[in-house]
C-alpha cells in the first residue's frame, strides 16, 4: 500500500504560488524560517525537517528557491529536499553555538545570486519573523545593508491556510491513526499506572501504523494537571475516580491533527459532571457554527459569551478554535479580534477547554471548512463521556 504524502509537484507548486504574492507586494525575495520544533514554512517548500540546527528557504519574485540548512546539515539537506540548490550557511547553526573554524560557508549573496536576485537595494521579506533568529537577521544584514527588510507572515498563513487534496488525506491519515492509539490507551488505563506509561502505549502504536511522528507532545494528565492548557506527563500514578485528559497525535509527512477528551476512571458526578458536560455542549455548539462565509470573531465573540452567561467566565482561557496542518496549532487562531471570514478546506482543531479550581477538561478534534458546514475528521467524540468501570 502506497504511503499517504505529499507528491513532489506540489512543493514546485508552493513555490509558484508564493513567487506570486511576492510580486504583487513589490518583493525580490522572501526568506523563510524553520527550527526542529517549528519546522512548518521551510518544510512546506522544501520537505525537509531540520535536527539540532535550524533550516530557511529563499525563494525570489521570479520563482527559483533555494534550502538553506547549518553545517552539520549538508548532506542530510541534500538527501531530503525537494528544491535542488541547497546551501550551507554559519547562520543556521545550532544554539550551542559552535564557531566551526574550518568551514568555507555560503553567505546569503550566495544565495540570492544563485536564484535571481540582483542588485543591493532589494526588499527581503521575513515570511516567518517568529523563527528568524538574532544571528539570521545579522547575516541578512551584513549581506544587503542597503536592503530593506520587512515581515511578510500573511503570505504564509495566506499560502498555507487553505489545504489542497493531499494535505487533507495526510490530515485524515492521521486521525486514522489517533483513533487506534486512543482505543489502546482506554483499553490499558486501569488504576496504578502513571500518565508517562499510557503516553508510552500511544507512541508504540502510532508508529507501528505509520505516523513518522508524534504531531505534538501527546499527553496523559490526571487530576490536579488537567487544569494546565500547556504542560508535560508525569510519573503520577493514576487513581480510581481521577479524570484522566487525553490529547493524542500522529504526524504524517508533517501534519499533525490531534485528538483530545476525558476519561472517567469510574462515575462522573455533581458539579464535576456540569464542568465536563458543559465543556463537551460548548465544544458541538462551535462546530454547529462553523461554514464557509461566517466571520470567525462572531463565534469566538458567541463562544466567550456563553461562558460568561453559564457563570464560567472565570474558567475560561482560549476558544474555540485554532488552525491546524503542519503544526498542530498554526495560523489563523479564531478570537474575538479576528475579522476574516471562514473559507473552504480551511483546517481547525475545535480545542474547549475549561480550568476548574481542582481539575479541567478539553475536548479537541479537527475538522474542514465546507460551504455548508464543517467535515469532522474523528467520531471519537460522540460518544460522550467515557466511565470506565472501576
Amino acid at each position: 500500500m502506497s504511503r499517504v504524502c505529499i507528491p513532489d509537484y506540489e512543493y514546485q507548486e508552493r513555490i509558484a504560488k508564493a513567487a506570486a504574492m511576492l510580486r504583487e507586494k513589490n518583493l525580490d525575495v522572501m526568506l523563510v524560517c524553520s527550527t526542529e520544533s517549528d519546522y512548518a514554512n521551510a518544510r512546506y517548500f522544501s520537505g525537509f525537517w531540520p535536527l539540532f540546527e535550524r533550516a530557511g528557504v529563499a525563494i525570489s519574485a521570479t520563482g527559483d528557491a533555494a534550502l538553506l540548512v547549518g553545517p552539520e546539515s549538508a548532506v542530510f539537506g541534500k538527501d531530503r529536499s525537494k528544491i535542488d540548490k541547497v546551501f550551507v550557511l554559519r547562520e543556521f547553526r545550532e544554539s550551542a553555538d559552535p564557531s566551526y573554524p574550518e568551514l568555507k560557508a555560503d553567505t546569503f549573496n550566495d544565495v540570492f545570486k544563485a536564484i535571481g536576485v540582483k542588485g543591493e537595494h532589494i526588499r527581503i521579506g521575513l515570511g516567518s519573523y517568529v523563527e528568524c533568529t538574532l544571528p539570521i537577521f545579522e547575516g541578512l544584514k551584513d549581506a544587503y545593508p542597503k536592503a530593506e527588510i520587512v515581515k511578510c507572515n500573511e503570505i504564509m498563513v495566506a499560502l498555507r491556510q487553505i489545504k489542497s487534496e493531499n494535505e487533507l488525506a495526510c490530515i485524515r491519515e492521521g486521525f486514522r491513526i489517533i483513533e487506534l492509539a486512543t482505543d489502546e490507551v482506554i483499553r490499558q488505563l486501569r488504576p496504578g499506572v502513571n500518565e508517562l506509561q499510557m503516553v508510552g502505549v500511544a507512541q508504540r502504536v502510532i508508529y507501528e501504523n505509520g505516523a513518522e511522528y508524534e504531531g505534538l507532545p501527546m499527553y496523559v494528565f490526571s487530576e490536579e494537571s488537567t487544569r494546565h492548557a500547556i504542560s508535560r506527563s508525569c510519573y503520577r500514578e493514576i487513581k480510581k475516580g481521577d479524570i484522566v485528559q487525553l490529547n493524542l497525535s500522529a504526524k504524517i509527512d508533517g501534519y499533525s491533527p490531534s485528538i483530545g477528551l476525558p476519561v472517567i476512571m469510574g462515575k462522573l458526578e455533581g458539579e464535576r459532571r456540569e464542568l465536563v458536560e458543559f465543556c463537551r455542549q460548548m465544544h458541538e455548539w462551535t462546530g454547529e457554527q462553523m461554514k464557509a462565509g461566517v466571520m470567525a470573531s462572531d463565534i469566538a465573540k458567541g463562544f466567550y459569551q456563553k461562558y460568561c452567561d453559564a457563570g464560567y467566565k472565570d474558567n475560561y482561557v482560549y476558544g474555540p478554535c485554532h488552525g491546524t496542518g503542519m503544526i498542530e496549532v498554526e495560523a489563523p487562531w479564531m478570537e474575538t479580534s479576528t475579522d476574516y471570514l471562514l473559507q473552504e478546506n480551511m483546517t481547525f482543531q475545535i480545542d474547549t477547554f475549561i480550568s476548574g479550581p481542582t481539575f479541567g477538561c478539553r475536548w479537541e478534534k479537527g475538522v474542514a471548512v465546507k460551504k455548508d458546514g464543517i467535515e469532522t475528521y474523528t467520531d471519537y467524540l460522540k460518544k460522550g463521556i467515557i466511565e470506565l468501570p472501576f
